[in-house]
């Protein structure tokens, strides 16, 4: 039996949504049709996805379990999209992504050189969307902070990098050279705690009105304004400085950890070669302040 997509991706957003009317708005369709291709959908599988009532949409325990399988074939889908019309030219092109305070440029150089029928290209990543991009086929490969969801991704641990806490330049520790992290419990955090191991201080959920950060700029303006402080790798503090700002060492945390990841299911010579480069450069290209790190967690490559 084929799965005809199209009616995958209005299940899943009916899934998403809660709601029929708000899907068939999203989608922009007439909601009578999105109920017909739905009743078609659990025909075809066989299966109740969906339980209707006045208090709104709700999956079943099957309608669940599609749902999340629905997820990754879709991303999977408008990859081979993205690729197919990446490579509709006389030239490929090799797409890396990476994190802020990441220096990628020596690796894209010595890539080019080692496939000169290649064009390489770059695209600037957050905690938000840095494995999005691999998933969806944006980028070939990513240079990746940790922690992320490894679902699903060939991972290869490159380096590794002190952190340092971002405060206002009046705040009471500011005149220390190390603060140890049990020092901050009572500092709201602006990020959320999963982001920084051993972190066991106050939290001030990124969701809350007024302090939502999209970019290090944002958190910085934050800091400034009194509403938290910011934990970072030592290669952020060097790329962001602010008079208003001091960086300071911190004890008591993991190092910041860097990988190189890209989709498990892409096995393209390229990527493989890719890999190799970012192995042998990663340390002395990524900065000072980085070591080299091969942890073993399981399924990294």
């Amino acid at each position: 039996m084929d799965v005809d997509l199209r009616k995958l991706r209005y299940f899943v957003a009916v899934a998403q949504a809660s709601s029929m009317r708000a899907a068939a708005e999203q989608l922009f369709i007439a909601q009578p049709v999105l109920t017909r291709q739905l009743r078609a959908l659990e025909q075809e599988l066989g299966v109740r996805l969906l339980d209707r009532s006045h208090l709104g949409t709700t999956l079943t325990p099957a309608g669940e379990q599609v749902f999340e399988d629905a997820l990754p074939l879709l991303r999977a889908a408008d990859a081979l999209a993205r690729r197919a019309a990446r490579t509709d030219t006389d030239r490929r092109l090799f797409t890396i992504a990476f994190m802020p305070g990441l220096v990628v440029t020596a690796m894209a150089v010595r890539f080019s050189d080692v496939h000169p029928a290649w064009d390489t290209d770059v695209v600037r990543t957050s905690f938000t969307d840095q494995v999005t991009v691999l998933h969806d086929g944006t980028a070939d490969v990513g240079f990746v902070r940790y922690p992320f969801d490894e679902t699903g991704l060939a991972v290869t641990p490159l380096a590794e990098e002190p952190r340092m806490v971002a405060l206002r330049r009046d705040h009471p520790l500011a005149s220390l050279d190390r603060i140890d992290v049990r020092d901050l419990e009572d500092e709201p955090l602006l990020d959320s705690p999963d982001l920084v191991p051993d972190w066991a201080g106050d939290f001030l959920p990124t969701g809350r009105p007024g302090v939502t950060t999209r970019s290090m700029e944002e958190k910085l303006e934050h800091v400034v304004a009194r509403r938290g402080i910011a934990i970072v790798g030592t290669s952020i503090a060097g790329l962001y400085p602010r008079p208003e700002v001091v960086y300071r060492n911190l004890d008591g945390v993991l190092a910041a950890r860097v990988g190189l990841a890209s989709a498990i299911h892409r096995t393209a010579p390229e990527i493989a070669d890719f890999r190799r480069i970012a192995l042998d450069l990663a340390v002395p290209t990524l900065g000072e302040s980085f070591r080299a790190w091969r942890g073993g967690a399981p399924g990294v490559r």
